[in-house]
Parts: C-alpha cells; sequence; structure tokens
C-alpha cells in the first residue's frame, strides 16, 4: 500500500510537472508578442527571363522588419523592407540601390489612389501628370533590373498610412525597427514562383462580308481593322493599359458596330469585306499578329486592300499620327492617307505622316502594322504617340490608369476612322459626306465606348496570365460576335525569348511586434510566477519534503535491487 501511495505520488508530481513545462513551451512559442496592425492586397513586380537572362523581381516570400526613407545614416537594411509612397519617391535612391546591388530585405511601393481601379482621387491635373511620369520612369527602371529581394506594390490607404507614420517617427529618432528594438514587420507567406508553362495567345477575328454582285467571280477587296489587346507592365496584376491598348479596343469594337447596322441592309453594304483583328501579344514584337497573319491563306492576305492598326487613341488633344513602312510617296500610302486627312480637316483634327523602314532580320517589331509590312500588305497604325515606342514601353503599365484617358478623345477617334473607311468604300474620297454624323442613327455611341473603357480600365490583361477561356477573353468574343458575320478564335503558344513566372498577387500581413528586450523580460517575470505558484502548490497539497524530492537525485538501480 505504501509503495502504491508513493508511486501515486509521484504520478501526481509527472502530472503537474509536465503541465508546468507544457506551459513554459506555451509561453515560449509566444515570446514575441505582437498585434497584427493591418493586412493588405499587394501586388508583386513582375518576374520574367529574356533570352536567358534574368528580369524582375527574383523572390515572393517576405518577413523582414519595416523601414522608411527616414532611416538613419548607416543603417543595415539588408533585413528591412523599404515602404516608399510615389509622393516621396526619390528616384535616383532607388536607381542607386538596384543598380549598384546594394543589400535590402525588399521593397514595397504605396500608390496613389489615382493609379487604382476604383478611385480617380481629386489631385490637380497638373500633380497627376507628374505622379504618372515619375511612376513610368519608376516602371521602366524595375522591368529591366534583376532584382535579388522581393518587390511590391500597393495602393495607400488610411491603415499603411498610419503604420507608415509610427515607423518614419521611430526612423526620425534613431530607433529603426530591429530584432532588439521591436517595430513593425511585414509577412508575405507566400510559395516561391514557377515559370508559367506554355502560356497561350488568344487572337479573336470577326468578319463582315461584302456586297457581291451575282455572277461576279472576282474576289472581293479586304479592308482590315486591327488593334492588341494584351497589355505588359511592372505589376501584371495592376497592367490594364486603358489607353494602351483599351483604347485602340474600345475604337474597334465601336467600329465593329457601327460597320454591322450598314452592312445589315443590302442596300447599303459595301463591296469590301471588312475584317476585325483583336490580337494577343503585342508587347512581345507583336507576337500574335504575325501567327494570325501567318494563318490565312494566299488567297486572303492578298485580297487586303490595306489594314488599319488602332493602337493608342485615348489621350490625345488635337493630332494623331499615322505611321507607315512603306514610303510616303508610295500611291497606297498616299492614298491612305489623304483620305484621312480629308476627314481629319472635316473634323478639326490634325493627323501627321510618319514614316519607319523596317529591316527584315531585326526580331524588334515596334507597330502592329509592321508585321503586316513584313509579308507585304499595305498596313498602317494610327496613334497618338510621334515615335515609335522601345520593347516593353508604353504597353499599358502601372500608370496607364483610366484617368488619363478621355472617352471623347477616342470618340474623334472613332469618327475619324469609320468616315475615312466609309468614304473609301463607297467613293466618296473628297466629299464632305458625313455617314456617321451626331444625332443619326448610324452616330458614335459614347455611352458604349465608356462602358468599354471602364470594363477593360479594370481588367488585367497580361498575355501568360490570360488563360485561353478567360472570361475577359470570352467577352471581347462574345461582343465580336454581335456585330460580326462570322467569328473564329485562334488559340497559339507565346513564342520568342520570354519566359514568366507566376505569384502575382499577395496579402501582406503588418504585425507591430515587441522587442527582444521586452520578450526575455516579459519570459523571466511569467517563468518566475510560473517557479514560484508551482512551488507553493506542491508544499500546500504534499508538503516540502515532496517540493525537495523532485530536485532530489534518485536512488541507483544498485540501491533499489538490495
Amino acid at each position: 500500500m505504501v509503495l502504491s501511495k508513493n508511486s501515486g505520488g509521484h504520478r501526481g508530481m509527472q502530472e503537474s510537472m509536465y503541465s508546468v513545462i507544457a506551459l513554459v513551451f506555451i509561453l515560449v512559442a509566444c515570446v514575441e508578442l505582437c498585434d497584427a496592425a493591418a493586412a493588405i492586397d499587394v501586388y508583386r513586380l513582375i518576374q520574367y527571363d529574356m533570352s536567358g537572362s534574368a528580369y524582375g523581381s527574383r523572390f515572393a516570400v517576405l518577413n523582414h522588419h519595416a523601414a522608411s526613407l527616414h532611416f538613419p545614416p548607416g543603417a543595415d537594411l539588408s533585413r528591412a523592407v523599404l515602404i516608399i509612397p510615389l509622393r516621396e519617391l526619390n528616384i535616383t535612391f532607388v536607381r542607386e540601390y538596384i543598380n549598384q546591388k546594394k543589400p535590402l530585405g525588399g521593397l514595397l511601393f504605396l500608390l496613389p489612389d489615382i493609379f487604382s481601379f476604383e478611385n480617380g482621387g481629386n489631385k490637380q491635373v497638373h500633380e497627376k501628370e507628374k505622379l504618372k511620369n515619375l511612376l513610368a520612369e519608376l516602371e521602366q527602371l524595375l522591368i529591366h533590373a534583376n532584382i535579388p529581394y522581393p518587390v511590391y506594390f500597393a495602393f495607400e490607404n488610411d491603415e499603411i498610412d498610419t503604420v507608415l507614420a509610427d515607423i518614419k517617427k521611430n526612423d526620425a529618432i534613431g530607433q529603426p525597427a530591429t530584432a532588439t528594438t521591436g517595430g513593425y514587420k511585414l509577412v508575405i507567406p507566400t510559395p516561391e514562383p514557377k515559370k508559367v508553362a506554355s502560356p497561350t495567345i488568344t487572337n479573336i477575328q470577326g468578319w463582315l462580308s461584302g456586297l457581291k454582285v451575282d455572277g461576279d467571280t472576282n474576289q472581293l477587296p479586304t479592308i482590315a481593322i486591327v488593334a492588341s489587346y494584351d497589355t505588359f507592365g511592372a505589376a501584371p496584376a495592376l497592367s490594364v493599359g486603358s489607353d494602351s491598348n483599351g483604347s485602340g479596343v474600345v475604337a474597334l469594337l465601336e467600329i465593329a458596330r457601327l460597320f454591322s447596322l450598314l452592312y445589315s441592309n443590302p442596300k447599303t453594304r459595301g463591296r469590301y469585306n471588312l475584317l476585325f483583328g483583336l490580337t494577343s501579344g503585342g508587347p512581345y514584337n507583336y507576337n500574335g499578329t504575325q501567327k494570325w497573319l501567318r494563318s490565312f491563306d494566299q488567297r486572303l492576305r492578298e485580297s487586303i486592300d490595306y489594314a488599319i492598326c488602332l493602337n493608342s487613341i485615348g489621350s490625345w488633344d488635337n493630332e494623331l499620327w499615322i505611321h507607315v513602312s512603306k514610303p510616303p510617296e508610295n500611291a497606297y500610302i498616299k492614298q491612305i492617307f489623304e483620305g484621312f486627312s480629308n476627314v481629319a480637316e472635316e473634323l478639326h483634327i490634325k493627323v501627321g505622316l510618319k514614316h519607319k523602314k523596317i529591316n527584315i532580320s531585326d526580331p524588334r517589331v515596334a507597330w502592329e502594322h509592321e508585321q503586316f509590312s513584313r509579308l507585304r500588305v499595305t498596313a498602317a497604325t494610327l496613334s497618338e504617340i510621334s515615335t515609335a515606342p522601345e520593347l516593353l514601353q508604353g504597353t499599358g503599365g502601372l500608370f496607364d490608369s483610366r484617368q488619363f484617358v478621355n472617352e471623347t478623345a477616342i470618340t474623334r477617334g472613332v469618327k475619324l476612322v469609320a468616315e475615312s473607311l466609309a468614304r473609301h468604300i463607297y467613293g466618296h474620297q473628297g466629299k464632305n459626306v458625313q455617314i456617321f454624323a451626331d444625332g443619326g442613327s448610324l452616330a458614335v455611341n459614347p455611352a458604349y465606348i465608356q462602358s468599354w473603357l471602364d470594363l477593360l480600365s479594370q481588367t488585367p490583361r497580361v498575355a501568360p496570365f490570360l488563360s485561353k477561356n478567360d472570361p475577359f477573353v470570352m467577352a471581347l468574343q462574345k461582343e465580336l460576335a454581335d456585330h460580326t458575320d462570322e467569328v473564329n478564335m485562334q488559340h497559339e503558344v507565346l513564342e520568342g525569348v520570354f519566359t514568366f513566372y507566376d505569384s502575382t498577387s499577395a496579402r501582406l500581413n503588418i504585425y507591430q511586434v515587441a522587442s527582444v528586450t521586452f520578450d526575455l523580460l516579459l519570459l523571466l517575470v511569467l517563468g518566475s510566477y510560473l517557479i514560484v505558484l508551482f512551488s507553493f502548490l506542491v508544499i500546500t497539497t504534499r508538503g516540502l519534503d515532496d517540493l525537495i524530492s523532485l530536485f532530489r537525485r534518485p536512488p541507483s538501480r544498485k540501491v533499489k535491487t538490495a
């Protein structure tokens, strides 16, 4: 009985001891006491390879303390994430850090709400333009650099502004956030990015058949109206490209709607076929346009009288440019330019002509019409941009948001193109005839333009992240089907020198972390309290001898046997 009693006593002691140990482990696990200060959506800088060279942000996981631009001189930023509002951005400082590969834990850029999908903000026009130009410069710096740490974008809000104000205050007094001092910690527990396997591009083609006279065996000539709909930018999840090339897509859809009304009546159907093309792969040397054109049979290709490509026509004031590859003296080019110039004069618009000779051996394709020119098809691009953009420049980046696009400019562009095409089709060149006059049944519809522009301005369209059955792609196909006789979709693999990586957006958790000194002090106080409490309970329930026996060396096996 005594043995049983002692055994039960020891078992009770052990259970009490185990309970205390468990409490200590829980306490240690919770040493880094923190409060969740904020949780916000963030958008990662694009990660891609071009011709085997790495570009963009090469990492996605974030777990570092936060810092501001007010950090003290000589501060170690190798384990810190710099939070930089765009309005406070020093582009020289960022360029120096990136180009000199200075150690940094990460970058978080805060964008004003004028660049968000939902809110346009109330900034003055000059301030908007200043921020737009600054963001464009930052974007070009980031997408052409190899950055060995996570880079994210987020939109300003009250939560992040409060956190940043607190971080600035601590940095200004020489107490930046560290493991020793505590502060704010930024955590993004996301998987490391993986390559996007076989990214697809989708071209959408609509066809309006012209009127053919009985007995006429000759194929009708064709006019092609084309616009590239995908984008490329520093943050794929934010690259909506309202102007480049959302404006061109909207214009094409409205032109298709207008001519579908004309062609629905045999009496007003022209003796030209109209081919509408919404192409993908635009930022990558118009890869999709090339594949689309090569899918044509020779007869169709030879029937194309000319093609007009629409690119960035949503933020111009009074002048547009027609870009061509053939010399301005070419008879077909002269005819196209004169047709547009006559209509432009009546609409009080200036139209200029820009000639850029192409080099067949050069893989760089600056304008969409150049893909037609390479196949000896007469073509031109209508754009507000006067000079050919560089690769991955002006392709619908972060700064290309709804606030910088004017639907009135698109309406005027639609009218210019539609009237010029109609006069060519119906033989009214040189005549002051307005087929799409305001107030008539064939008038350009501003509400239609605005609704589609709003949709495009809320839809990121970076091709590698758009599946062939993406709702937006299907919406384009359905809309073109409503205005044309026949619609086809072409799915191709994006080929070329580009490789893309996923993980384009995440959720950032911001924690307010206590300092290590506070943690150790807290652990010491609570640990001491638990030891005193345990000792008190043992003494009051079992006596002092039992407490001492816990720390007494147990008898050896030899003694027990004796």
